[in-house]
């Protein structure tokens, strides 16, 4: 169940990020309440909560909350940090896990909130932008909760600060390296596996676009990595582990792998702008070992019949003497 109740903050989270309609009615399968964003001066049927602040600003917003069950609902609300998920999803810590980011700005009125059936309750939060707070994205949410013994169902939406001050987006390779598998065919192909880390290494949300290349001494035998995917979004310091096969490689020696990223921009009304694209370069080793013992085969062979001819022996042609006798 903890799996189920994670399922739904990841789906609504998700699809808030991706500007897709958020998913009360999704969560709805798993929980008998939804949530939605208040409708008031900061706007209406938005899908999630997103706001540009300065450093010490504090932005008043409301949660409403929608009981659907047959029973009142005693609900839990607070405040939570985003993370990006090992499979690319935007999720909320869970309760009992100390938030030290946005999750920490969020105030709301009430941590406690009943909701009869049928009914729809409103609960009033603030968000506190520390004066301190750097400048850049910050994601959070604002989560209820209801534990029924030791299981605890979320539904919850995303809350997305764009603090003033400067944005840098910035992504870096890290680690990049290429390994090469080869192939019992002397004058065959192998396959090289390049793996490397994408790092956010700015104050903005950003996703990568990828691609890359292997290719052997001065540039010579360039293949192209088969498409790849788009990395997920990722928040300032976070990191996306990548690891891709590039068929059809020629044993060069000596080859050199190229990874380019395209930091993906996405802007508070959901718009995506590709930034200038980096490349990063590694070099790694592919030796054609059949054809190297095949050579040095050879090699041997040559060197002991070229030995076999320097020591086999010589015989001249042997005639008896004769006497030169005149008569």
């Amino acid at each position: 169940m903890h799996s189920i109740a994670r399922a739904v903050v990841s789906l609504l989270v998700a699809a808030a990020v991706a500007g897709v309609t958020a998913g009360p009615a999704a969560a709805q399968d798993e929980a008998p309440w939804t949530v939605a964003t208040a409708d008031g001066d900061l706007g209406a049927d938005r899908d999630n909560y997103s706001y540009t602040a300065e450093a010490g600003e504090r932005i008043d917003d409301g949660l409403v909350i929608t009981n659907h069950g047959a029973g009142p609902l005693d609900l839990a609300v607070y405040g939570a940090d985003a993370f990006t998920t090992e499979t690319g999803q935007l999720d909320l810590l869970a309760g009992g896990k100390p938030s030290t980011g946005l999750g920490t700005w969020v105030h709301p009125a009430r941590d406690r909130v009943t909701v009869q059936p049928g009914q729809t309750t409103e609960v009033p939060f603030t968000v506190a932008v520390p004066a301190g707070a750097p400048s850049g994205d910050h994601l959070g949410g604002i989560l209820t909760s209801l534990t029924q013994g030791d299981v605890e169902r979320r539904v919850g939406l995303r809350i997305r600060v764009r603090v003033g001050g400067g944005l840098r987006p910035s992504l870096s390779v890290e680690d990049l390296g290429v390994a090469y598998s080869g192939t019992a065919n002397p004058l065959g192909s192998g396959e090289a596996t390049l793996t490397y880390t994408v790092r956010n290494t700015g104050n903005a949300l950003l996703a990568a676009r990828q691609s890359a290349t292997v290719s052997g001494p001065f540039g010579s035998r360039r293949v192209p990595a088969p498409p790849i995917p788009d990395s997920p979004q990722l928040l300032p310091g976070e990191t996306w582990k990548v690891s891709v096969p590039v068929h059809a490689v020629t044993p060069a020696v000596h080859l050199t792998a190229t990874v380019t990223l395209v930091p993906l921009l996405t802007d508070a009304a959901g718009s995506t702008a590709p930034l200038p694209a980096a490349d990063t370069t590694a070099h790694g080793w592919a030796i054609p070992w059949t054809l190297v013992g095949l050579l040095l085969a050879l090699v041997a062979v040559l060197t002991v019949l070229r030995r076999r001819r320097r020591t086999k022996p010589s015989f001249a042609e042997h005639r008896p003497e004769r006497d030169d006798v005149t008569v």
